[in-house]
């Protein structure tokens, strides 16, 4: 096997203590099957990074983070990369000014779906008037918005084909993140709009009994938010593709911050996947690397390791530097960083030299503060195979300065 055990923790790739550590903590509490940790980890909020907990009727919403239903799409596209590189700059430009990036940014263009019909934002109802009209509200305002940190919309060429690929990675932007951050609150007693009550890194994880009312209040908004994440990522695919005059003949999309009803050994499992892929036989995932690195599409494989790690993978390269190593620290009245170990000439050549076109982005996202995806990957040799390799050609991020704490 690949993993090593470590304290009962299922170790894939080199160990982290600090995730390691707080693995080893979401261990120790609830109703816990397994507790796993996939190549790419690193400290998260509670439950890590690059994290996986299998319960036994019970749901975690620190687990699943602020972050709910993060994750990928990418679709192939009938153009071959060659047809776009002539315009490539032009077209970059026309995705950064149409598509909102950035925290707490409304969409230029109201979206009505469907979605907002959903029977589950009772849940929300349930809870409060007020809550229900405010969250409805963001979600409304908010829906293909990108957001800041390592989000992004990029342009890919299919390695061996040519083919032009278009990838996204976000999540439930702020109506997920205040719908964890309300059922937190539950949790704890307060108010569901209370302010953010200051938890620590490596706190335990808050455990819901599923079938609890509680429970199953938030098991209801969390998949709402899995389906405005979905509609989020179809609708900014769907705006690139018109943008650059593309049409999409192939697709691959899935969550990475998600709890899953599952069946492993012959049991009923809650698994919650903090920064994970889902790698069930079969099951294609889209796996994104730095902006000077491949991202890739990969297949769950019919083996015994990856029946052991649960159906999950890596969710992208891993972080090896925080974002205030990279970057310094902000000061926000000035508006200046200090103490950053990357320049911003130093990413824009490692961008150059791997010919990205790059828009927006800030240090603390630069190929230097990531390992290598095809290290990760090859931890995972047994668990996924590799279907389509894809190099970035164009990257587009929110700016520099802009600060999302809860990013994935």
């Amino acid at each position: 096997m690949a993993y090593q055990t470590i304290d009962g923790v299922r170790v894939w790739g080199r160990p982290d203590p600090g995730a390691l550590s707080q693995a080893k903590t979401c261990s120790e509490y609830g109703n816990v099957v397994q507790t796993l940790l996939m190549a790419d980890h690193h400290k998260g909020y509670s439950q890590p990074i690059g994290g996986v907990v299998a319960y036994d009727g019970q749901i975690s919403p620190s687990g699943v983070g602020y972050d709910i239903a993060c994750g990928n799409k990418a679709v192939r596209t009938n153009l071959l990369a060659a047809d776009l590189l002539p315009r490539l700059s032009e077209a970059m430009d026309r995705i950064a000014r149409h598509i909102s990036f950035g925290v707490g940014r409304v969409n230029n263009e109201k979206v009505d779906h469907e979605l907002f019909d959903d029977p589950d934002w009772a849940v929300y109802a349930n809870v409060g008037r007020q809550e229900h009209d405010k969250l409805k509200a963001l979600a409304r305002d908010q829906l293909g918005t990108v957001g800041s940190g390592n989000h992004f919309v990029d342009l890919f060429e299919e390695v061996g084909t040519g083919r032009l690929w278009v990838g996204n990675h976000f999540g439930s932007r702020g109506f997920g993140h205040k719908t964890a951050s309300g059922f937190l609150n539950l949790a704890a007693g307060r108010d569901f709009l209370a302010s953010a009550p200051g938890e620590k890194m490596d706190q335990p994880p808050v455990l819901l009994d599923l079938a609890s009312e509680l429970g199953d209040m938030y098991y209801r908004a969390m998949k709402l938010a899995g389906r405005y994440a979905y509609a989020g990522r179809n609708y900014v695919i769907e705006q690139v593709l018109s943008l650059i005059g593309a049409e999409a003949d192939f697709e691959v999309h899935n969550h990475h911050n998600y709890a899953w009803r599952e069946t492993h050994n012959g049991k009923d499992t809650i698994v919650v996947r903090k920064g994970a892929t889902p790698s069930a036989p079969g099951q294609l995932g889209f796996i994104g690397g730095s902006m000077g690195d491949i991202s890739v599409i990969v297949r769950g494989r019919d083996t015994e390791e990856n029946r052991e790690s649960f159906y999950s993978t890596v969710h992208g390269a891993g972080r090896i530097m925080s974002r205030t190593q990279a970057a310094g620290k902000m000061n926000w009245k000035t508006r200046t960083r200090t103490g950053g170990q990357i320049s911003v000439e130093q990413m824009r050549q490692a961008v150059r030299n791997f010919d990205v076109e790059l828009r927006g982005a800030g240090t603390d996202e630069s190929p230097f503060v990531y390992r290598k995806l095809q290290e990760v990957l090859d931890a995972h040799a047994e668990t996924v195979e590799i279907v389509h390799v894809l190099k970035p050609i164009g990257v587009c991020m929110a700016g520099a300065d802009e600060f999302d704490p809860y990013k994935d």
